[in-house]
């Protein structure tokens, strides 16, 4: 149902699919292989502080930081000049974890973006964190056009896409949002490292 959203207006573009979790990528896949075009998967994490039930801020493979919108100002100012040698170890630590992943095979390749329609996806929006972290990512890339595709998000995370996308396609926006698998009837994901395989194929593809 995205993808027959995308794909007429999308057709004849030169367009490139990023994917933000797992899950965007299963859906992403309907997207690109209608639209012929790749796909790719941006690795990030979060980084959370104790007793704090949202994380303070998120990072990428790349070393793209972003804190969470989650949080004003004053708190993000508050946290990090109390936790900032816990933060600097948090970031130390996610770095090198996605770098072991990263490792096995880059699963992004800023060349292969450059110059065209972005269409970033995830399987949900709870919060509009992932969508930061990859605005982040995209910030040092010359772009076509962010088009945005997810097949739910809350309201919170639409009024992010808007602000940062310029095309935004969701088939539903849920006001009290409450897990993403809440909303699937099955969560039939392959295991992450069969999604980055089939990623590596991809790229090596289009390389």
């Amino acid at each position: 149902m995205l993808a027959a959203k995308i794909v007429n207006k999308y057709r004849d573009e030169d367009c490139a699919v990023l994917a933000l979790n797992d899950g965007g990528v299963m859906v992403g896949a309907q997207i690109a292989s209608k639209l012929q075009c790749i796909i790719m998967l941006l690795l990030s994490d979060e980084i959370k502080l104790p007793r704090e039930p949202d994380a303070l801020a998120g990072i990428t493979s790349s070393g793209d930081f972003a804190y969470n919108s989650r949080y004003s100002s004053g708190e993000i100012e508050e946290m990090t000049s109390e936790y900032y040698s816990l933060i600097e170890e948090e970031k130390r630590t996610t770095m090198h974890d996605l770098n072991r992943l990263v490792k096995r095979g880059s699963v992004v390749n800023k060349k292969l973006l450059k110059k065209r329609n972005i269409i970033l996806v995830s399987d949900g929006f709870k919060s509009p964190f992932s969508l930061d972290l990859a605005v982040a990512y995209l910030k040092t890339i010359e772009i076509k056009k962010l088009i945005i595709a997810t097949p739910l998000a809350s309201v919170a995370a639409v009024d992010r896409m808007h602000i940062a996308g310029d095309e935004l396609y969701c088939l539903s926006v849920v006001d009290d949002y409450i897990s993403t698998d809440h909303y699937y009837d099955h969560r039939d994901i392959p295991e992450h490292d069969e999604i980055i395989d089939m990623l590596k194929n991809l790229i090596a593809v289009w390389q």
